[in-house]
C-alpha cells in the first residue's frame, strides 16, 4: 500500500537523539512511513533502538540495517525502498515541527488527489544552535510564490544564505527515482547533492510558509564544525566534481534560465567554499588541489569556469596571494559569523 510519504532517518550511533526525532515524526500517523537505516553502528544500542520502534509500530516503521557506508548510502537505501508518494530526509539528531507537520501532511493529501502531483514542496527550517541557545529560521518568502502551485520560470532570487538545503526540501519519491540519484558512499556533504542534481527534474513546486525542519548545529564533532570540514575536505572536492558533472547549465538556461541562474550560484558556493578549507588547511599540496579544482571545471566548461571564478561569489575565493588568501578565509568566517551557518 502507497503511503502518503516516507521519512527516510539515516542512524548511526545516534542512541542519544533518536527517541527525540521519532516522537516528532509519530506524530503524522498511519499515513507516514518512517525509514530507520542503521548503517552499520557499533558504538551503543541504536540497531536495537530501530527494532524496537519497528516492532511498537509495524505499520509505520521499517528497518534497514545495512554495512557502513555512510549518511548517503542511507538515503540510498531510503529512496530504494520507499513506498511513500513523497520522500523526506530527517537526520537522526534533527526533528520536525509537530504542529507544521500536520499542515504539510494535509497539502501533501490534496495534492496525492491531483492528476499530476506537485513534484516538489519547500518549507523553512530553523537553525537551532548548540553553543548559544538561539535559533534562526530561513524562510523563502522573497523567493517563492506562497500557497499556490508554480514553475521554476515564476520564482525571485535567492540570497546567498538561502540556498534549498535538505532541510527545507519534501520531493515526490517518483522525481529522485526518475533522475537516477545515487549519492556516493562514505562520503560527508552529498545532500548538496541531494539538493541539486533532482531539480531539473521538477516541474511544479508549492512553497509552505511553515517552520517545518529543525536543525541541530553547533557541537564540535558535526561535519559543518570548520576543523571537521578541513580535514574531510577531500570529500567536499569528490562532491563539488560530481555537482560539476552533474548538469550542463549553458544548455539548461536556454529553457530554465531562472532555475540555471539559481544552479550556476549553487555551485559557485561549492566551488567557494571547497577553496576556502583548502586555502585554511594551506599547504602546498592543499594549495595544489584547489588549483586542480578550478582547471577541472575549465576542462568541462571553460565559459563556466571564467563566469564562475571572476565574475561570481567565488571570486572572493580566487584573490591572488598569501594576502589575498587570508583575506579570502576572513571574509569566510565574517559571513560565517554573519549567518551563522556552522
Amino acid at each position: 500500500m502507497e503511503k502518503l510519504i516516507t521519512f527516510a532517518v539515516p542512524c548511526y550511533n545516534s542512541a542519544a537523539y533518536m527517541d527525540h526525532c521519532m516522537e516528532t515524526l509519530l506524530t503524522g500517523g498511519d499515513d507516514i512511513e518512517i525509514i530507520l537505516v542503521d548503517d552499520g553502528s557499533t558504538k551503543d544500542d541504536t540497531p536495537a533502538i530501530c527494532d524496537r520502534y519497528a516492532q511498537q509500530y509495524p505499520g509505520v516503521v521499517r528497518v534497514i540495517h545495512q554495512p557502513n557506508g555512510g549518511h548517503g548510502e542511507g538515503v540510498n537505501q531510503g529512496i530504494r525502498n520507499a513506498s511513500g508518494l513523497y520522500y523526506k530526509v530527517v537526520d537522526s539528531d534533527d526533528w520536525l515541527d509537530t504542529g507544521a507537520l500536520k499542515a504539510v501532511l494535509a497539502k501533501l493529501r490534496q495534492f496525492a488527489k491531483m492528476k499530476h502531483p506537485v513534484d516538489l514542496m519547500v518549507c523553512n527550517y530553523v537553525y537551532e544552535h548548540v553553543e548559544d541557545n538561539t535559533r534562526k529560521v530561513m524562510r523563502y518568502t522573497n523567493v517563492f510564490p506562497k500557497d499556490r502551485v508554480f514553475s521554476w520560470n515564476q520564482i525571485g532570487r535567492f540570497r546567498p544564505s538561502q540556498y534549498l538545503l535538505m532541510h527545507s526540501v519534501i520531493y515526490r519519491t517518483e522525481v529522485l527515482r526518475r533522475c537516477g540519484l545515487e549519492l556516493p558512499k562514505h562520503t560527508f556533504y552529498v545532500d548538496n547533492i541531494f539538493v541539486y542534481q533532482p531539480l531539473p527534474f521538477v516541474r511544479t513546486i508549492y512553497y509552505m510558509d511553515v517552520d517545518l525542519y529543525r536543525y541541530f548545529i553547533g557541537r564540535a564533532d558535526q561535519s559543518v564544525n570548520e576543523k571537521v570540514m578541513v580535514t574531510r575536505v577531500d570529500q567536499q572536492l569528490r562532491v563539488t566534481r560530481l555537482m560539476i558533472d552533474a548538469h550542463d547549465l549553458r544548455k539548461l538556461r536556454a529553457t530554465q534560465p531562472k532555475l540555471s541562474r539559481y544552479m550556476f550560484n549553487y555551485l559557485a558556493m561549492m566551488m567557494t567554499i571547497s577553496s576556502i578549507f583548502l586555502m585554511i588547511d594551506g599547504s602546498p599540496e592543499a594549495l595544489g588541489k584547489k588549483t586542480q579544482l578550478w582547471e577541472y571545471l575549465r576542462t568541462v566548461d571553460r565559459s563556466l569556469y571564467h563566469k564562475m571564478k571572476y565574475r561570481a561569489v567565488s571570486a572572493v575565493s580566487n584573490i591572488p596571494g598569501y594576502q589575498g588568501r587570508k583575506l579570502s578565509v576572513k571574509l569566510y568566517r565574517l559571513a560565517r559569523k554573519i549567518y551563522k551557518f556552522n
